[in-house]
């Protein structure tokens, strides 16, 4: 039995669907900082940011909802 379209949409995308080569560092500085955002404040907070700074959907999903998907950051 498969399961319900509902969950299927609710699951995590796969990995390899997410680790594309970054190629806009001011959209990487903008994500991190909604990042920080919502450490300080809220979700909600985080996700008005990002959209005032026009971050695709796609992206703001995945940082705020779902961090084990964040790419790694080099130390």
């Amino acid at each position: 039995m498969t399961a319900p379209r509902l969950l299927q949409a609710l699951r995590s995308p796969a990995a390899t669907e997410l680790y594309q080569q970054r190629v806009n560092e001011e959209g990487h500085k903008i994500v991190n900082q909604g990042i920080a955002v919502q450490t300080d404040f809220n979700t909600m907070c985080a996700l008005e940011y990002l959209k005032s700074h026009n971050i695709h959907a796609e992206v703001i999903e995945r940082v705020l909802l779902h961090p084990e998907l964040r790419r790694k950051t080099r130390h």
